[in-house]
């Protein structure tokens, strides 16, 4: 007989419900589609340039307050550029000395912020934008929260001392750095999830 057969091509044509692909309650199945389009996170490299910016600025403060502290400051080119142990409570240009703990707190949230953002995080950019400002936030936060004169009261130790210009750290460098490729990255409209949108 020819009718099963009909039928058959019926249930083929239209799907039956054993065929159709059952999505998650939770939606999951969609978000899996996405993150197989935009690749694997990128967590490794933001905790890589994370970890490097942090050594190379912990291992720079070490040896500057071991070599330089209590020292002429030393000469990189001429006058322009010298190498000079500053002790600062305060954020940038010494402003806020009155504020450590505040900046203290702000650094912790920092570091919280971006931990959320790394779960969603598929950019490589994004990733080392702000591997750079996580290494800089635990450099700094290192300082506040282990140096003298206590915990959570700690001087941030600068030493890269230009003319006319504030004196800062390896730290203040990827941070300076990390936000700047932030603020190029949201102009081109590339988001932590590696998707890109037109405003």
């Amino acid at each position: 007989m020819s009718y099963p057969r009909r039928v058959t091509e019926v249930e083929r044509t239209i799907g039956t419900p054993d065929e159709a692909k059952e999505e998650p309650a939770d939606g999951s199945g969609g978000d899996d589609a996405q993150t197989a389009s935009r690749g694997r996170r990128r967590v490794g490299v933001l905790i890589s340039v994370a970890a490097l910016a942090y050594a190379l600025d912990l291992i720079s403060k070490l040896i500057v307050v071991e070599s330089l502290e209590q020292h002429a400051p030393i000469r990189v080119i001429g006058t322009v550029l010298q190498l000079d142990v500053v002790r600062n409570r305060g954020a940038a240009f010494g402003i806020g000395e009155a504020l450590t703990i505040v900046l203290t707190a702000i650094a912790a949230v920092v570091i919280v912020v971006i931990a959320r953002i790394a779960r969603r995080l598929y950019s490589a950019p994004w990733a080392i934008a702000l591997g750079l400002l996580l290494g800089g936030a635990f450099g700094n936060l290192t300082d506040r929260v282990f140096r003298s004169p206590g915990v959570f009261q700690g001087a941030v130790v600068d030493f890269i001392a230009p003319t006319h210009f504030a004196v800062f750290n390896l730290a203040d460098s990827a941070i300076v750095c990390g936000g700047i490729l932030i603020v190029i990255l949201s102009f081109r409209g590339l988001d932590p999830d590696g998707t890109v949108h037109r405003d």
